[in-house]
Parts: structure tokens; sequence; C-alpha cells
């Protein structure tokens, strides 16, 4: 942000935060090149979690279900395990 605001140089901003000056000027290119995008799919990947929550409590829910069936079978849980 302080290579966008202009107020130093890229040689300054190298000296205080320790890295090349090509590499600030890369990423202020590439901050710039896709400022756009940031903003453009705000609203479409607030969908996107709450589906991988709902899938992960699925599988939970799932996982849970096997552990207490497989938990009142012990002859069963044994051949799984490989125990004898």
């Amino acid at each position: 942000m302080a290579a966008l605001a202009g107020t130093k140089t890229l040689a300054e901003l190298a000296s205080e935060y320790g890295v090349h000056p090509t590499m600030i000027s890369t990423w202020k290119q590439k901050l710039a090149k896709n400022a756009k995008s940031l903003f453009e799919h705000s609203n479409q990947k607030g969908a996107e979690p709450q589906a991988l929550i709902d899938h992960l409590h699925r599988k939970i829910g799932q996982l849970q279900v096997e552990r207490n069936f497989l938990a009142g079978q012990p002859a069963i849980v044994r051949l799984l395990i490989g125990a004898q």
C-alpha cells in the first residue's frame, strides 16, 4: 500500500521492509492489474464457504453414524483393523 501511495521511493520502501525493489514493483503491478477482480467476485464467494461447511457437516454426521455402528460390532472392528 505504501508503494501505491507514492510517498516514498522504491529504494526507501525496499530498505524499510527488507525486500528487493523489483519485488515491490512487481507486487504493485500485480495489484494494479488484478485489483478489479478482488471486488467483482465478492458476492459469489460468499456462497462457496457455506456449501463447504454444509458438506463437512454431512461428512461428520456420516462418520459418527459409522463409528457408532462399528462400536457395537466388536467382531467387525477386529476384522477391519486386522486384529485377531
